[in-house]
């Protein structure tokens, strides 16, 4: 049976299966934090291009997110060393920053989290290198849009499993594969919590959606089979058939009437290709 506890911000939440629902300084510390993260997306638009290094970018990540007054959640999560993770065309998630050079007609997920002030804000967003072929282009746009349909579904009296059964019905309508072995999560002063957020479900099923319930929606949408892959590193997950995937996330917080999306870009840059001209 599904736990739901009222939360107040100055307690140190365990993270203990339960699903909290936050108050108004809950909205508030989302709200800043998955801005910033939204803002370090933004920044990143121009940066992305051929011939420029993962690592560079990271670079980026963690002086900006320091520069705000907060810390990249994952440098030191878990012995993670780096202030994002970026995953490239195969790459379903999870990628380590290095070396590694963008080429021209890759496809880039860059995942960031700024803990500001107690508060992560958790979001990633693709971005197109050069002369992306179409098919890819078409996977992006489609995973965004199953991103965006997710999130319709994200209202108080409805179940978690709604969303996962309309981003699956969108993207299957096309072909595609939606990874299983990974998840949205509970968001808020802690990085990862209750409840999962699977985008492969079937309707009706899942805890309801309450007023105050913050988490991710972040749907892994793959050119081919769902199936994927964990490398040696421990981190890396990769298509199985190695196929191209495609991510997006958002934070939201459930409200009276819908939900509440923490961290849409300032800018207006929700997809690719950015437009910088008009930003």
């Amino acid at each position: 049976m599904t736990e739901y506890v009222t939360v107040d911000e100055s307690d140190v939440l365990p993270r203990d299966g339960t699903i909290k629902l936050h108050g108004p300084a809950g909205f508030e510390g989302m709200r800043k934090a998955g801005r910033l993260a939204a803002e370090i997306l933004d920044a990143l638009v121009p940066l992305v291009k051929p011939g420029v290094t993962t690592g560079e970018l990271d670079d980026v990540v963690r002086q900006m997110t320091l520069d705000a007054g907060a810390v990249p959640a994952t440098l030191g999560y878990r012995g993670y060393t780096h202030s994002c993770c970026i995953s490239i065309n195969h790459v379903v998630c999870h990628g380590i920053p290095s070396e590694k050079t963008l080429k021209d007609g890759d496809i880039v997920n860059i995942d960031v989290t700024p803990l500001l002030d107690g508060w992560h804000g958790d979001t990633s967003r693709m971005y197109l290198v050069g002369d992306v072929p179409l098919k890819a282009r078409r996977l992006v746009d489609t995973t965004y849009e199953c991103l965006m349909i997710g999130i319709e579904h994200a209202k108080p009296g409805a179940r978690l499993g709604d969303i996962g059964a309309a981003i699956q019905a969108h993207a299957e309508r096309q072909r595609y594969g939606v990874v299983r072995e990974f998840c949205g999560h509970g968001v808020g002063r802690l990085f990862h919590d209750a409840p999962e957020v699977v985008h492969a479900a079937r309707a009706g099923t899942g805890p309801e959606l309450k007023p105050g319930m913050f988490f991710t929606i972040e749907p892994m949408i793959n050119l081919g089979k769902p199936g994927v892959k964990l490398l040696d590193d421990g981190w890396t997950a990769v298509t199985r058939d190695r196929s191209l995937s495609a991510q997006f996330e958002h934070s939201i917080g459930i409200t009276e009437d819908g939900c509440e999306i923490f961290t849409l870009s300032p800018k207006g840059l929700h997809k690719p290709p950015y437009d910088t001209a008009t930003a």
